[in-house]
């Protein structure tokens, strides 16, 4: 395959009806069918997952940030109670579900025969995870010590379910796994967020495992590093960093991706690039593109002689410096980059990001994807465990555009976990969490927490009241 039209014949199937990235791609179209909150009606009257939300994001003008974040300077923020106008209206349980926004790559990764190509895909997936960061600014509602989000997409072909089992130090866990026992995906995050003087650093410890049923293989590896610039003054910005090393424990390949910090010119902004090698250290592939963008894989031999002729023609470093905003002690300048990646003749495209939705920038940079994650279906209550987020009433609020309440409900719902704990102190008595036990990673070894089971059996008696 060597053109990108070839490739999206033969890896997404856009010529099936029933492709998950044509599902994706409708659920972006913004149209005027919309009702009062949101849901959108099909002319035959079945409900239809939401395209915006209820109310359009509130300003933040009215807010000194630096009166509160001069006092945070070197601390762990997580420990810190934060206001309510840094938030956007999800938790980061359902943040962390966006990892699945793009499942059809794993989808296709089960029936590939050739391991190479089964890392290629996995690589993909591990990288299109993390880009519905770009432009998320807001952050995400601390998850309190019991609280659950699931998420079923019988179109996508998988369910997953969450856990907050852990406050302090906040650790997140999730479990995903195929309708039809193709793979599952699990991990557990253990967010540390600093705050630099203009800038917040979020490094997201923890370890991600996908396993594949019908190759009988698993693959490990850990997020990059984010990090938000201007946080005191200037245009928010984005950064991902770090080297991400994805392993495959069954045959021994491995794929090595670095995620490149800006650089001064900004020439690598947003850039990635790696390589796959099986356990002979033989490189396959090279892989490069953008996280907020694109992916291409190519052989290594071209890779290595396009970067040679880049080189030898003086590439585009001059251009850059030219584009270099004056840079200052107040804020640091985003580079002015275009956010496209050049197709090395000889390269396959892997995965293009489907573009935002018009009314994005009103509605806290959401995806498509994470419009829908805090929506309430039809028949939901009854269902969902009583612990979910979607019944978290300054979630809900913040959704609805009433700030006062939301802010109100989160105070009360912080004080409340204060006192449950404080109870469970004075009778000397031990969280028990539900659905996910600590215990080892069975393929790196480290300390992980695991999925127990039993959640989709919808047994909720004995629930702890959160809200």
């Amino acid at each position: 395959m060597n053109s990108e039209e070839e490739f999206y014949d033969a890896e997404t199937g856009l010529e099936s009806d029933d492709s998950c990235e044509v599902s994706f791609k409708d659920a972006c179209v913004y149209t005027n069918k919309q009702t009062a909150n949101g849901k959108v009606l099909s002319e035959n009257g079945v409900w239809q997952r939401r395209t915006t939300l209820p109310a359009p994001m509130f300003s933040r003008n009215d807010f000194s940030v630096w009166g509160f974040l001069k006092k945070c300077i070197g601390m762990e923020l997580s420990k810190i109670t934060m206001p309510i106008v840094f938030n956007e209206p999800l938790s980061f349980l359902q943040r962390i579900t966006e990892y699945m926004e793009h499942a059809y790559l794993i989808h296709k990764a089960c029936t590939l025969s050739d391991s190479i190509e089964r890392m290629q895909l996995v690589a993909t997936f591990a990288v299109s995870a993390v880009a519905s960061q770009w432009d998320r600014t807001g952050k995400p509602f601390n998850p309190l010590l019991g609280e659950t989000y699931e998420l079923t997409r019988e179109d996508e072909g998988y369910r997953m379910v969450s856990e907050q089992v852990s406050h302090h130090p906040p650790i997140s866990t999730f479990y995903a796994e195929s309708l039809n026992q193709d793979f599952t995906f699990q991990g557990s995050i253990y967010p540390k967020l600093k705050f630099w003087g203009k800038s917040v650093e979020a490094e997201p410890k923890g370890t991600m495992t996908l396993e594949l049923s019908k190759h009988r293989e698993a693959y490990t590896w850990t997020n990059p590093m984010c990090c938000v610039h201007n946080v005191i003054l200037g245009k928010l910005w984005i950064e991902q960093y770090g080297t991400v090393e994805i392993v495959n424990h069954s045959t021994g390949d491995k794929c090595v991706l670095n995620f490149k910090p800006c650089g001064m010119f900004g020439k690598e902004l947003h850039r990635v690039e790696g390589y796959i090698q099986d356990k002979s250290k033989k490189k396959h592939l090279v892989i490069f593109g953008k996280w907020t963008e694109c992916l291409y894989s190519i052989e290594p031999k071209v890779y290595e002689a396009n970067k040679k002729a880049e080189k030898k023609s003086g590439g585009d470093s001059k251009k850059h410096k030219q584009e270099q905003s004056p840079g200052g002690d107040d804020a640091d300048e985003m580079p002015n980059v275009q956010e496209t990646v050049s197709m090395i003749p000889g390269s396959t495209l892997l995965w293009r990001g489907a573009p935002r939705p018009p009314h994005s920038t009103q509605m806290y940079n959401f995806t498509s994807f994470a419009m829908t994650l805090n929506e309430l279906e039809p028949g939901m209550v009854g269902v969902l465990a009583p612990t979910d987020c979607r019944l978290r009433p300054d979630i809900r609020a913040m959704e609805n555009g009433d700030i006062d309440t939301a802010s109100q409900e989160k105070e009360r719902l912080e004080e409340k976990q204060r006192a449950a704990r404080r109870e469970r102190a004075k009778d000397e008595e031990e969280w028990s969490t539900r659905w996910f036990q600590q215990g080892s990673n069975p393929y790196t070894g480290a300390a992980d927490w695991i999925y127990k089971g039993g959640y989709f059996d919808r047994k909720y008696s004995g629930l702890p009241d959160i809200y």
